[in-house]
Formats: C-alpha cells, sequence, structure tokens
C-alpha cells in the first residue's frame, strides 16, 4: 500500500474503545487461532475454487471461517470502485482493515483478490502481521487462465472492451517470497487444499493443544 494511504488509518477526534473480549479468550472458545490465507494470482488460476474448498474442509475440521471474494465485496463494501490503480490500492486498503477485524473476532479469513502490487500485500502483512498472514501465491500460466476464461473476461480485455484488466492490460507483479506456492496448472484442488491444510496445522501451529 503507498504510504499516503496510510493517512486513512484512523479518523479524527475518535478513541480506540478497548474490548472486554479479547482475540486470545475468542481464540479458547474456538480452540484455534485466527489467521488469513491471502490469495493472490491472476484472474483463472484458482483462488476461489481453492479458497471455497479450503473453507468446506476448514468448517468440516470444525473452525469458524469466512470467504473474502473479489468479485463479492464489489458488489457491496467496493462497490463504487474501478480498476484503476488508485482503486485497486483502495479496494485492497478496504479489505485489509475489514480482514483486521475479523481476525479480533477469532475467525479464518480466506481471501481471494488478484491483488497484483508487491507495495500492497506487503502492506497488508505489516498491517495483520506475519504470525497471522499466510501469502499463498497461486502460480499458473497466463495461457491456461485464458483457457478457463469462463467469464469472458480475457477475451473481453484482448478486444479492448475491458481497459487496464491484470495480465493483459496492466501488470501483475508476482510474489518474491510467498508462503506458499501453488502451481495451479497441474496441482488439483484436493492437493492445494491439503497443502495448505498442512501448512496451517503443523508450520502455523493453528489448532491449540487439548
Amino acid at each position: 500500500m503507498k504510504t499516503k494511504s496510510n493517512s486513512f488509518s484512523k479518523s479524527e477526534n475518535t478513541v480506540w474503545h478497548r474490548s472486554l473480549v479479547s482475540r486470545e479468550d475468542r481464540t479458547i472458545l474456538n480452540g484455534h487461532k485466527s489467521v488469513v490465507v491471502w490469495f493472490t494470482g491472476l484472474s483463472g488460476s484458482g483462488k476461489s475454487t481453492i479458497a471455497h474448498k479450503l473453507e468446506k474442509k476448514l468448517h468440516d475440521m470444525g473452525c469458524r471461517t469466512i470467504v473474502f471474494d473479489g468479485d463479492n465485496v464489489r458488489h457491496g463494501l467496493c462497490g463504487d470502485l474501478g480498476f484503476s490503480e488508485k482503486d485497486r490500492h483502495e479496494n485492497i486498503r478496504r479489505i485489509g482493515e475489514t480482514v483486521k477485524l475479523f481476525l479480533e473476532a477469532g475467525i479464518i479469513v480466506l481471501t481471494a483478490f488478484i491483488s497484483p502490487y508487491k507495495s500492497d500485500r506487503k502492506w497488508l502483512r505489516e498491517l495483520i502481521s506475519s504470525q497471522s498472514f499466510v501469502e499463498v501465491y497461486c502460480s499458473c500460466p497466463l495461457d491456461v487462465c485464458e483457457q478457463r476464461d469462463a467469464k469472458g473476461l480475457y477475451a473481453k480485455a484482448r478486444s479492448g472492451i475491458i481497459k487496464n484488466y491484470t495480465g493483459v492490460g496492466s501488470l501483475y507483479e508476482e510474489p518474491e517470497n510467498p508462503d506458499i506456492v501453488i502451481d495451479t496448472s497441474v496441482s488439483t484442488i484436493e492437493e492445494s487444499v491439503n497443502l495448505i491444510v498442512d501448512y496451517l496445522v503443523n508450520d502455523k501451529k493453528m489448532f491449540l493443544d487439548k
């Protein structure tokens, strides 16, 4: 996130009201830690599909979860934003602040956003903290993503109907040090989900010892 976005971090004449129930209290009640699994990658790379399958898996394991999907949030929270660089930064800023609130509520948050800029993803990790942030890069060749283009968005971008579409008219900056990299052109959805669950359980120690 560009530095100028930090000016939105607090309204004037407001004081943070501390809750009587802490994040740690909610962790104990749930039996698991709250983390954000942030999926990034080109459109068509499998972010949303894996995120929703992962949510079902975690739900079946007794976890409290929610998925923030890129298209869905633009039907409400970010419905007034376009796809300019400025609006993309603001889109991620709003999601980041919302995700932070859900983490305090003890929820495992799964997000599926292209989030093409390294600066935004760096800002997110700093906002949320590395302990609670898991960056999953869904790596997939552009031509494969275009073959999967069920919505026809790449075709519209190629024909000039859609401007600034990531991968065609706008740059996607690949993550340099993501926590997990999944080549979704070769890995199955089940393999991808199991890989992430294994990371959460063994590396992030998500579940509390009974």
